[in-house]
């Protein structure tokens, strides 16, 4: 074998396999990126409370996702409880003012790693309505409540 075409194809080599580790450091496809490892018992579960209000835990972590991110509740009173299962990122969630059939004020402005809120809100309009962490909507942390008729 030719001394320098072993050389080329070794340089050629170890730069593509650079390549790929630093681009599969700067994240990937974030469809297959993992969602939290930990979740709590009834996270992403819609159930009706004792007092007839439809009742949700959304987990967040030290990542960009909701879980879940989606769902569906019905018209009437909702209670989401965000809990965070994050060691270092503080998020919050809102829903996105004009993305929905109606806005809803009501949010957790801000949540503390290892914490959790809960707040309780009325809609009665059918639709999807965008909720989303304030801090990370770039990096897409985006769901959506659907109310279904």
């Amino acid at each position: 074998m030719h001394p320098e075409l072993s050389r080329r194809t070794l340089l050629a080599g170890g730069v593509a396999g650079l390549a790929g580790v630093a681009l599969a450091a700067c994240g990937g496809n974030p469809a297959t990126e993992a969602e939290p490892t930990e979740t709590a018992a009834g996270a992403g579960t819609v159930s009706v409370g004792s007092d007839g209000v439809q009742e949700l835990t959304i987990l967040v972590d030290d990542d960009y996702v909701f879980v879940p991110a989606t769902f569906t509740v019905a018209p009437g009173q909702v209670r989401l409880t965000l809990t965070s299962k994050a060691e270092q990122l503080t998020h919050n969630l809102r829903f996105t003012p004009g993305e929905g059939p109606v806005d809803i004020a009501e949010q957790i402005p801000i949540l503390a790693p290892g914490n959790s809120e809960t707040f309780d809100f009325a809609v009665e309009q059918p639709g999807d309505y965008q909720y989303e962490c304030s801090f990370h909507v770039a990096l897409g942390q985006i769901g959506t409540m659907t109310v279904a008729a």
